[in-house]
């Protein structure tokens, strides 16, 4: 399993933010793991999105700009076969240790990781649009 995990590493690259002697050990986990990956898997979330709010009849498209970004909070805490799908997208590129890690608070994580993907689908909202 350890060629997995480099493997893993190598493709997430970099970790991201500050991390020092008064970080916790989620804003650690944060940078060091959960923001390489979503930066990476972004393209997927993104195509992931569209073709959810597609099979939703398309309503998403119709919305003011306003009510897209509402619409991207509800759908990732209200939907939960969804919420759990992106949940695996992220958990999925974990190393064994970070994942042995991630279980011991992974309620926590979860919201943080949530969180992080709602932020970045918001900001991203042209990019859908189109």
């Amino acid at each position: 399993m350890e060629a997995r995990d480099t493997h893993v590493l190598e493709l997430r690259g970099e970790s991201f933010g500050t991390i020092n002697n008064q970080s916790s050990f989620e804003e650690i986990f944060q940078n060091k793991t959960l923001r390489p990956i979503l930066k990476m898997q972004n393209d997927l979330f993104i195509q992931v999105f569209i073709n959810y709010a597609i099979k939703q009849k398309s309503v998403f498209f119709s919305l003011t700009p306003e009510k897209k970004m509402m619409y991207v909070e509800n759908v990732i805490q209200r939907d939960i076969k969804f919420r759990n799908a992106l949940k695996g997208m992220i958990i999925a590129l974990f190393t064994l240790e970070e994942y042995a890690q991630y279980i011991q608070i992974s309620s926590n994580l979860n919201k943080r990781m949530m969180n992080m993907l709602v932020e970045r689908l918001k900001s991203q909202i042209l990019i859908i649009e189109q």
